[in-house]
């Protein structure tokens, strides 16, 4: 694995080839606001979701009559992208299918990653190409874990999710890693959610079509430290595994985890995608240190 490093006089960013991750934010001052994988928590920083978003029922999905075996979140984060363009403040990382894939998941594609600085914000960007003549099918998201607490002699109960206005949402509720049908109203006209101990017990927080396109996290006094812009992706998770854990990942997809009664069908899988041949998808998001 080979690490690369990005800055602009404002931010530093280190991004990683395996998985084509980002491991690390600074501002100026060397505040560090990405989570450094201590896998007494979580072993990872921020790892991009392909070619599918959450678990699948029984690790399985069925394209053609034909059943493969795929862990949750996907392949890509494990395999080793290549760097094919670098600029003043800018990466593009590029994976595409081979013989290892291909026994994974059946189809051809092309993934590129792309990481700019602008001013105070990293822009991270998607880009999954359709090399081949079938339909593609998949689906991409993020998970970037930030540093709660971020200032010492605090702790993460002293800190607060911030909208940038007052909304109602639910939460689909998880069990087993997978959508059991239900749901539960966690937001009624509120522009920020304490992030209690307990905020996590059901497991991640889901939203679909969350009606705030920028969430931050912010200290006692709501004032924001970090804030994920993430406009047009119609699924948000919010998550941290335990009461103990210093961090809180912020996560817009571009899919979502499998019902309790799912076909296992993946073209008809909720939140799946597709292009047609020669066809591309381009997304990004963007997170600005305030």
């Amino acid at each position: 694995m080979m690490s690369y490093t990005i800055e602009n006089g404002e931010l530093k960013a280190i991004i990683n080839t395996k998985g084509a991750e980002l491991s690390s934010l600074k501002d100026e001052d060397g505040k560090e606001y990405i989570w450094h994988g201590d896998p007494e928590h979580w072993g990872r920083h921020s790892p991009v979701l392909f070619p599918i978003v959450g678990k699948l029922k029984d690790n399985t999905f069925i394209v053609d009559g034909v059943s493969y075996q795929m862990s949750q979140h996907g392949f890509a984060r494990d395999m080793d992208f290549e760097l094919i363009k670098q600029e003043k403040g800018s990466l593009l990382f590029e994976l595409q299918s081979n013989s290892e894939t291909l026994k994974l998941y059946p189809f051809e594609f092309v993934l590129r990653i792309g990481y700019t600085l602008k001013g105070k914000s990293l822009e991270v960007s998607y880009q999954v190409s359709n090399p081949s003549d079938k339909e593609l099918f998949f689906s991409i998201g993020a998970h970037p874990a930030f540093n709660c607490p971020i200032e010492k002699g605090t702790q993460r109960d002293d800190y607060f999710l911030k909208f940038d206005k007052k909304i109602s949402a639910d939460i689909c509720l998880i069990e087993g890693g997978l959508q059991n049908g239900k749901k539960v109203e966690l937001l009624d006209n509120q522009g920020s959610l304490w992030i209690k101990d307990d905020l996590f017990k059901r497991d991640a927080l889901v939203f679909k079509q969350f009606p705030s396109s920028k969430v931050s996290l912010a200290d006692e006094n709501l004032n924001p430290y970090v804030t994920v812009d993430f406009k047009g992706f119609p699924y948000l998770g919010i998550w941290s595994p335990s009461e103990e854990a210093p961090f809180v990942c912020i996560e817009p997809w571009f899919g979502i985890a499998d019902h309790q009664k799912t076909t296992q069908i993946l073209q008809d899988k909720e939140g799946i995608m597709s292009l047609e041949p020669d066809e591309k998808f381009k997304a990004s998001y963007w997170i600005t240190i305030n």
